[in-house]
């Protein structure tokens, strides 16, 4: 592998100087909070999506003091629409962590930082390398694939074996000194999504491209290898919305664990089960159905789900027996200022000028 790994990371840095991001809001400085916060975005979820909800998530929670005295719900409501909001839930939770335990100092050490929640090895790695310049490689999707085709490592990513060769060759080609590995770390990514993409990669701009073996093999889209892609399967459900006289309509918070866990939605009706009857047996009142709003599609990672939506009135003094510290009564044009789920987001506005 030696003559493999001559001339790498010089290629590689090289190239970073004239064609890397280097104005991406993150890198204004090295805070470790703000490194940390767009590690944690940026993980499944592409730049040019995160940058809004970054800069909105910053100007909210400009530090770890303040993003650990926020409620849940606040730090939920600038995550809306990003998804995988677990990301959201551990930020939140290693935030009170660094307050309490780390003075309110992003750590500095390995050992301490992939401790925090939500923070694997690549994640700590990276955000050790941008903040504090320490020599970790990083292993993202866009890494692990400009190294699968360089070095030819065939095999399941996913798999614990191929994971490990991946780890031994980006450690070996990684600078010696924590700022060229820093340079190199974020070089590596820039490649990984500008050149080294999953289809059509551009392997004739690559600087990396003579000692290429997918190159050179003529189908380096080929790796890394992927498992072949399974239909996902559907499922559908009732959304209640319920309606008092005031307009109001009913949310519920929903487990912590689960799809939009944590997030604020609308009570949710098995196919096969009766809305009204639903209504009655969970909530223990009477009510009269309206006109069902159009069914929305949305999809997850690994299914699609089609939501019917249906309306039903009740009275105001039933309103008033419905109540608690996981249900809220909102009115529809008026933000809540909570974690929603994209679909409930959707059905409000849609509510705003329906009733």
């Amino acid at each position: 592998m030696n003559t493999r790994v001559f001339g790498f990371s010089r290629a590689v840095l090289r190239w970073y100087r004239v064609h890397g991001r280097h104005g991406l809001p993150w890198q204004r400085d090295r805070d470790p909070y703000r490194i940390w916060v767009s590690e944690i975005m940026l993980q499944q979820t592409q730049v040019v999506t995160v940058i809004p909800y970054y800069e909105r998530f910053i100007l909210r929670f400009p530090d770890i003091a303040r993003l650990a005295r926020a409620p849940i719900d606040a730090v939920l409501d600038h995550w809306t629409g990003l998804g995988y909001y677990a990301r959201a839930r551990n930020l939140h939770q290693a935030a009170r962590l660094i307050q309490h335990d780390h003075g309110g100092v992003f750590p500095d050490t390995f050992e301490a930082v992939i401790a925090l929640p939500g923070i694997g090895r690549s994640s700590a790695g990276a955000i050790l390398s941008f903040a504090y310049h320490r020599r970790h490689p990083v292993l993202d999707g866009n890494v692990r694939r400009v190294l699968a085709r360089y070095f030819a490592i065939e095999g399941d990513p996913g798999q614990i074996a191929t994971q490990e060769a991946l780890w031994d060759r980006v450690s070996a080609v990684l600078p010696k000194t924590g700022v060229r590995a820093a340079d190199f770390n974020q070089a590596m990514m820039d490649l990984g999504a500008l050149l080294c993409t999953r289809a059509r990669p551009r392997c004739a701009k690559c600087p990396l491209a003579r000692g290429c073996e997918g190159y050179a093999s003529g189908a380096p889209e080929r790796l890394p290898l992927r498992r072949p892609r399974r239909a996902r399967p559907a499922r559908q459900l009732t959304m209640l919305i319920l309606v008092d006289p005031a307009g109001r309509v009913l949310l519920e918070r929903r487990p912590a664990k689960g799809i939009w866990g944590g997030l604020w939605s609308f009570p949710e009706c098995p196919m096969d089960v009766d809305p009204k009857a639903r209504c009655r047996e969970v909530f223990g009142v009477a009510s009269r159905p309206l006109a069902p709003l159009p069914p929305i599609r949305h999809g997850f990672t690994h299914f699609t789900l089609t939501i019917h939506p249906q309306l039903l009135r009740i009275s105001r003094s039933a309103g008033a027996r419905i109540g608690g510290d996981s249900l809220d009564w909102i009115a529809p044009g008026v933000a809540p200022r909570r974690g929603l789920a994209t679909p409930v987001k959707r059905l409000l506005k849609q509510l705003d000028s329906v009733l």
